[in-house]
């Protein structure tokens, strides 16, 4: 509450939905007074006498045309209400957010970062139908065309998803943050993720396709930012409880607090998640705690800081894989009873938002990762019987810290709206793997037998990255704009170890056993440039193109790794290339909601499998080397249409149909391999396909969906099939899924239930031919499985 005084105070709100509007910049005249809203639209002038006022407001971004109101200010305290009409959005500034799920996309400048004219979704999971307690990737991101999505974790565990092309493996093609910080396990040596956030928790999720390389790394794939909640800004405490129950032994559940306190000055939420299961074949339970608290304060009208802490820990038992035989003749069972998956993650970050003035923003983020992944098991090939010996232990360590630290200045350039962002980024890893043999027991020990000497390798992964960044956007017309951008990257990646090359005699008897030493240092300095341009058709639609420069830094596994089943080039060299889009969208009308677009992705001296057979044991590997160049030519689209809208112009029901759709032709070229050269990349599926429609009537809801990804190769050599079944087709799987909810809100509390149905034709599918843990061989996916939610908030 404002103190009173001399002085005028207000709120500034969208006049059509009724809205607060923060980031608006208010001027009072006489005076010359600035103020920039906060949340919840809130502004306040000081020291006044007794006249005539204008205010006038104006929006940074672009939002809406400066509009101005006159008041006849008696002296004392006066409460207004400043309502924005008639909002012209300027190019990319729209944000099309439909509450049930529609259609969405970044603003042009969002925060202190710029996506103008780039390819980006919006995803707010509370406004989506599906089942969030086990984070289920193929309904969180149904309205993302283009994904390749890897469902072979039970319970959501772990997020595996590709887009145009790229592997899903632990979504390591793209920068995956929550809350604008690194969550992988090393950002450039190791960036595979093992923790994805509870979707209960998530406020929203930003995608941002390959062209986010230039703010955010280096990556093809481009960004998913994980956003989670804040605490209830309008109360001091605020609880929420939801319990999932569901097919084989799977329970959720997910509890959170949080609120503002202090005259709105701090804000604080946190949560505690528990989830397990059984899994649908046996050797496949798990069993994981998620916690998570953030507290932020308002040092002062212009000064908040915040700091968040994450934990999470799993435990899950691996069913093994499968080979072709046993899979096609719809075997459900296990063959593998002694494998273990361990992850704990401790994720922190320190963060700073400055108003350096009414129109520049500094954003300053520290944060760090204390992680450990932990692999045990059989590693043999799957059409091997387990020996019952003892057993393999891969053990990651991971000790990183980081700062990125961002300014943003808006401005106007020849009359019209500009913004310009600069950034620098200091990262340093650390990362410890070791290798060696543990019992031969079948429960979880994770423990070496012989600690000090662990018995095949162990290595110290160190790396640094330095980079700089800088982009603006530039509004040359009222239509018309256009982004520049760079980035300028230092890389340094290193590892010093040690590993055993040992020699076995047909009778399996070790006949040779040596220690080798080996020890690396690779550093590189490159520059990524990119520009994209954006032309609005109309209020509501634009049409955009973008190009950005791409570089992928060899991984700690790709310089060294003791398995059988796979053997990495000692020459191999960094990836290099580019990505390209050309789009169109918009809304028309409040009934139909789209975004059409086509994409090139080029991608040098790509890093690939290749099936080789050793000359000593004439047993099969995987090779891991420079294969060839490859290009992906493709096209997207995600269209909805509300029929009760459109139709009927019904305010209180909604039934829409929605429809997501990629083409993708992926081939290698200029590989010095005759058995790559014009063969289909992997992993990328030609067509997929979602589609289904929204329901919304009063407190019922219902959502229907259908899912399709056609059959495509897990290996460069397009081979059908192999005896060890990592290499061979992955066939086209079609899937349908079904989900009803009730909620009914009151003055001081909701209550909501949630029933759904997953794989609703019980289809007996996989997305996944595994090279190693949790297979390998084949991953068969989910068979039909229900679950029930219900939550209460008050």
């Amino acid at each position: 509450h404002l103190p009173l005084h001399a002085q005028v105070t207000g709120t500034v709100f969208d006049a059509r939905n009724k809205k607060p509007l923060n980031n608006v910049t208010l001027s009072l005249l006489p005076g010359n007074q600035l103020y920039n809203t906060q949340k919840k639209g809130r502004f306040r002038f000081e020291d006044l006498s007794p006249g005539v006022y204008q205010i006038t407001a104006t929006s940074p971004d672009g939002r809406f045309d400066a509009q101005s109101i006159q008041i006849d200010y008696p002296g004392g305290a006066q409460e207004i209400a400043f309502p924005i009409r008639n909002i012209t959005y300027m190019l990319a500034t729209q944000v099309i957010v439909d509450e049930y799920g529609g259609s969405a996309y970044l603003r042009s400048v969002e925060g202190v970062a710029l996506y103008s004219t780039r390819k980006t979704e919006l995803i707010r999971p509370d406004s989506l139908l599906a089942n969030t307690a086990a984070n289920n990737a193929r309904r969180l991101f149904v309205r993302v065309p283009g994904l390749n999505i890897w469902e072979s974790d039970a319970g959501g565990l772990q997020l595996g998803i590709g887009g145009r092309g790229l592997s899903p493996n632990r979504s390591s093609n793209f920068n995956v943050r929550q809350n604008g910080y690194d969550i992988a396990g090393d950002a450039l040596g190791y960036p595979e993720s093992y923790y994805t956030p509870p979707a209960e928790a998530i406020e929203r999720i930003e995608v941002v396709r390959g062209a986010a390389s230039l703010q955010y790394g280096t990556q093809f794939g481009g960004l998913v930012n994980f956003l989670l909640k804040n605490g209830a800004d309008d109360k001091p405490f605020a609880f929420t409880t939801r319990q999932t129950a569901g097919s084989f032994g799977f329970f959720n559940t997910f509890n959170s607090v949080g609120g503002t306190v202090l005259n709105d000055k701090a804000n604080y939420y946190g949560l505690i998640q528990h989830r397990r299961g059984n899994g649908w074949r046996v050797n496949s339970g798990f069993e994981q705690t998620t916690g998570y608290i953030s507290l932020s304060a308002s040092l002062s009208s212009r000064v908040r800081l915040g700091v968040e802490y994450t934990r999470m820990g799993y435990l899950a038992q691996q069913a093994g894989g499968l080979t072709d035989a046993m899979f096609e003749s719809g075997f459900k069972g296990s063959i593998r009873d002694r494998n273990w998956f361990k992850v704990n993650w401790n994720l922190g970050a320190l963060t700073a938002d400055i108003e350096l003035s009414e129109k520049t923003r500094l954003n300053v983020r520290n944060f760090g990762l204390l992680g450990s992944r932990k692999a045990l098991g059989f590693l043999g090939q799957i059409n091997r019987v387990d020996d019952l010996g003892n057993r393999d232990l891969i053990n990651a360590e991971f000790n990183n810290l980081g700062n990125e630290t961002r300014i943003l200045h808006r401005y106007s350039f020849h009359g019209r709206p500009a913004a310009f962002l600069a950034g620098v980024r200091f990262y340093r890893g650390n990362t410890r793997m070791q290798q060696g043999f543990a019992s031969d027991s079948n429960d979880a020990d994770f423990n070496y037998l012989d600690p000090v000497n662990p018995g095949q390798s162990e290595f110290a992964f160190p790396s640094i990255n330095l980079a700089g960044f800088a982009e603006h956007l530039f509004n040359l017309t009222d239509r018309f704009s256009i982004t520049p951008g760079i980035r300028v990257e230092r890389i340094t990646t290193s590892s010093d170890g040690y590993y055993y090359q040992r020699a076995y005699d047909l009778a399996g008897n070790l006949i040779l056993e040596e220690r080798l030493d080996e020890q690396k240092d690779l550093k590189r300095n490159f520059l990524l440039m990119g520009l994209g341009a954006g032309y609005r058709c109309g209020k509501t639609s634009e049409v955009y193109a973008n190009w950005s420069q791409n570089y992928r830094a060899i991984t700690f596994t790709d310089l060294r790794v003791l398995n059988p089943n796979f053997r990495v080039d000692e020459n191999l060299k960094d990836e290099r290339g580019f990505n390209m889009d050309l789009g169109w969208r918009g809304k028309a009308s409040n009934w139909f909601s789209f975004d059409f677009s086509a994409f090139l992705l080029r991608y040098n001296d790509r890093i690939g499998n290749v099936l080789k057979t050793d000359s000593t044991d004439f047993n099969l590997y995987r090779f891991r080397t420079n294969i060839a160049d490859a290009t992906n030519l493709g096209m997207e689209w995600y269209a909805e249409v509300d029929l009760a809208q459109a139709i009927f112009k019904a305010e209180k029901t909604r039934f829409s149909l929605f429809s997501n759709f990629s083409f993708i032709r992926a081939k290698y070229t200029d590989s010095e391999e005759p058995a790559f050269d014009g063969k289909d990349v992997e992993l990328v599926p030609p067509v997929a396909l979602k589609g289904g429609f929204n329901f919304k009537r009063g407190a019922w809801r219902g959502n229907a969906q259908y899912s399709y990804t056609a059959g495509h190769f897990s290996d460069a050599t397009n081979a059908s099939r192999s005896p060890t079944s990592v290499e061979g087709i992955i066939p086209a799987y079609m899937l349908v899924d079904i989900s009803a909810g009730w909620e009914k809100k009151w003055d001081n509390f909701r209550l909501e239930a949630e029933a759904g149905i997953q794989n609703l034709l019980n289809e007996y599918y996989f997305t996944r031919r595994a090279t190693g843990y949790p297979g390998p061989g084949i991953i068969p996916s989910d068979l039909r499985n229900i679950y029930l939610s219900v939550g209460l908030q008050l």
